[in-house]
């Protein structure tokens, strides 16, 4: 018997797959710590359930999730533990990706709409990625705050691809993100559930035990490459960029009017929020 929560819904459309839904629609499935507290402990109740093979991600409404939710206070009602010295969000962020990464049922994510930020920082964490041609998927805090907390982008994309998006802090499609290593396949809108669906079904023919050994032997090659060191030493110059004098003054920004701020950062590209103005 699953638990009930307030930020996500649990779905379980066919027998052994288990579907974990963002549903904070009106506030694009921003990453509050109160929705982040629930997703971590439906995971870990999925990744303990027998009956459950495979878990998938996805977001209600029209995106998977626009990011962390600036509007509230990230330091508080931490979902697990993370000492709170300089730098200490990075971190949390990055403690919990490898918690979802050493989960032993596999994960999948499914992305629609936009995949912004923190937003991708969850997606990438996850085993498979599985995105709409329409998908809106960036970082676009690179233009006005930092790099990523995560940052997985050189290990998926590679240097040429990932420099792009970090100094252009611009979004690809989902065919672009199939193309340049962040997804794995791309499907019409229409179709992306019932794809998702098909590829979590044949996930969940293998038996548990194997497929947390399947996960293991790939996770230990990107490991014996640095990908775990590398992403860890990654925080460190995120945290860096916080004390920035651009930086500093685009958080008294945020303080002032976070919605004003956010277009101030967009507006001179004409994307994301300021897509609709520009057009």
């Amino acid at each position: 018997m699953t638990k009930e929560y307030e930020n996500i819904l649990i779905e379980d459309p066919e027998d052994g797959i288990r579907r974990i839904v963002l549903n904070r629609p009106n506030k694009r499935n921003a990453l509050s710590n109160s929705l982040r507290k629930e997703l971590f402990s439906a995971l870990e109740e999925a990744d303990q359930d027998k009956q459950v093979k495979v878990i998938i991600l996805s977001g209600a409404g029209k995106c998977f999730s626009a990011g962390y939710d600036l509007s509230s206070d990230v330091s508080a009602d931490l979902p697990y533990h993370t000492g709170k010295t300089d730098g200490f969000w990075p971190r949390h962020v990055v403690e919990g990706a490898f918690k979802i990464w050493d989960l032993s049922k596999p994960t999948i994510a499914q992305v629609h709409g936009y995949c912004l930020a923190g937003g991708t920082e969850l997606a990438t964490a996850c085993d498979l990625v599985y995105v709409s041609e329409d998908a809106e998927i960036g970082y676009p805090v690179v233009r006005s705050m930092s790099p990523p907390d995560n940052q997985f982008f050189p290990w998926l994309m590679g240097m040429r691809n990932a420099m792009e998006m970090m100094l252009t802090g611009e979004s690809i499609s989902g065919i672009e993100a199939v193309e340049k290593g962040f997804a794995n396949r791309c499907f019409s809108s229409d179709s992306l559930t019932e794809e998702v669906i098909s590829i979590a079904r044949k996930v969940s023919k293998v038996p548990s035990d194997l497929q947390a050994i399947n996960k293991r032997s790939i996770h230990r090659q990107m490991e014996v490459m640095g990908m775990r060191t590398g992403i860890r030493y990654g925080t460190e110059v995120q945290a860096l960029a916080m004390h920035s004098k651009s930086t500093q003054e685009h958080l008294k920004e945020l303080n002032k009017n976070l919605n004003e701020a956010l277009s101030k950062r967009d507006s001179e590209f004409g994307d994301y929020r300021t897509k609709d103005k520009k057009d």
